[in-house]
């Protein structure tokens, strides 16, 4: 069975373009012709940056399953996939890249690199030297080209974004979606830039007395002798009913509807996304809503990464992956009442609340404690409240006898 190339992209940029004629050429100002890249578009890059940097600043850790719950692993992996991927990038950068070209291309691809049958490096493969090939009967069978070599999916790491409805394998991205608006976007962008560089928006008319036509030359002499003094500041004095003067009110943006237009475009763009509309410069700020996004856009991002990223792990019950926490919008008084009360029910130790804080540990408060005296643990029968209530709950026991 021949494998044919589906998904060849070209490395020239596409082009829809159409070819009109205009009396003036002031019109070529507003015009904004063929195909509109995501990157090019401000909005869509605003939100895959915002994406992308909330993905990559969250830790990534190997966790080992246990009886008593799962417990964080430490050990080469870990430290390369959360610390160092590669010689050139941190863990930030390196997520970052993940989430940006998944959102812009639908695909991300990276290659481990292997010393000694040890991974050592997780190396970033760029999106314009990879093509995907697959069986025209199998559309499982498919291979991945970097540099004219092919490799087996199971031989790289491929992130994959909003599956193809016919082809699993392959990402499909936002590019449909939006098409249409950041070309909107795009067009609103040069209206109003060629709006504001204008030069037909004057405020002021002068209604000159003349049965003929004044030619240029004619302007500037008037000008210059009724209209400019040497001194500015001092009042023009004109011959009665020689010129009347009107002010009119220029069109504005709003007068064109572009600001409303743009608004609306704008939400969409942050709708197809699922961010927040606030972060395109819409709406006001919502907590509820900030934390929201966090857990469904965000988390799903990292789940497709953390479950791709599972594929390097060779035991069973070990598996990636982030950790959230800092990322939501909570204030500090929050979360020391959150870790107060788990303290109180002995759920939490006050060294791993003071993690949460940023605190150096102490060594004093690593042992757990209950009740509102915050007792040890072991010393709760050295209560005195508790062997009271005892001793008179026997007592009256044996009257009752």
């Amino acid at each position: 069975m021949g494998i044919r190339d589906y998904f060849k992209r070209s490395t020239e940029p596409q082009t829809n373009n159409k070819i009109g004629y205009f009396m003036s050429t002031d019109t070529e100002n507003i015009l904004v012709s063929g195909y509109t890249k995501l990157s090019d578009s401000p909005e869509v890059v605003t939100a895959v940056n915002t994406i992308a940097d909330l993905v990559s600043n969250m830790t990534i850790q190997l966790m080992k399953n246990g009886d008593n719950g799962d417990t964080r692993v430490k050990n080469e992996i870990s430290r390369l996939v959360d610390i160092a991927p590669n010689a050139y990038q941190t863990r930030k950068s390196f997520i970052f890249w993940i989430v940006k070209s998944m959102l812009i291309n639908g695909d991300a691809v990276v290659m481990p690199i292997t010393r000694s049958g040890a991974i050592k490096e997780l190396r970033p493969l760029p999106n314009n030297k990879i093509r995907f090939y697959h069986d025209a009967e199998d559309e499982f069978d498919y291979v991945i080209k970097y540099k004219n070599k092919d490799y087996a999916p199971e031989d790289l790491l491929h992130f994959v974004l909003n599956p193809d409805e016919n082809l699993s394998f392959m990402g499909t991205s936002y590019k449909v979606n939006l098409n249409d608006v950041t070309h909107n976007l795009k067009q609103a962008s040069a209206t109003k830039r060629s709006f504001m560089s204008s030069e037909y928006m004057p405020s002021l008319i002068m209604m000159v007395d003349s049965d003929a036509d004044l030619d240029e030359a004619e302007r500037e002499k008037f000008e210059e002798k009724y209209l400019k003094r040497k001194d500015k500041n001092k009042p023009l004095l004109l011959p009665d009913g020689l010129v009347r003067f009107e002010t009119i009110k220029p069109l504005t943006l709003e007068d064109l509807a572009i600001h409303e237009s743009v608004k609306v475009d704008k939400e969409t763009v942050a709708s197809i996304l699922g961010i927040p509309s606030f972060v395109l410069g819409v709406g006001s700020y919502s907590k509820d809503e900030w934390n929201n996004f966090i857990n469904t856009k965000i988390m799903s991002i990292a789940q497709i990464i953390q479950q791709t990223l599972n594929r390097l792990i060779v035991e069973p019950d070990m598996y990636f992956t982030f950790n959230p926490r800092s990322l939501y919008n909570y204030s500090l008084v929050e979360q020391v009442n959150a870790i107060t009360a788990l303290v109180k029910v002995n759920t939490l130790r006050r060294n791993e609340g003071r993690n949460w804080l940023g605190l150096a540990p102490d060594s004093e408060m690593d042992d757990l404690i209950v009740l509102e005296n915050y007792l040890l643990q072991q010393d709760l029968s050295k209560q005195g409240k508790l062997t009271n209530s005892i001793n008179d709950d026997d007592e009256k026991g044996g009257e009752n006898e």
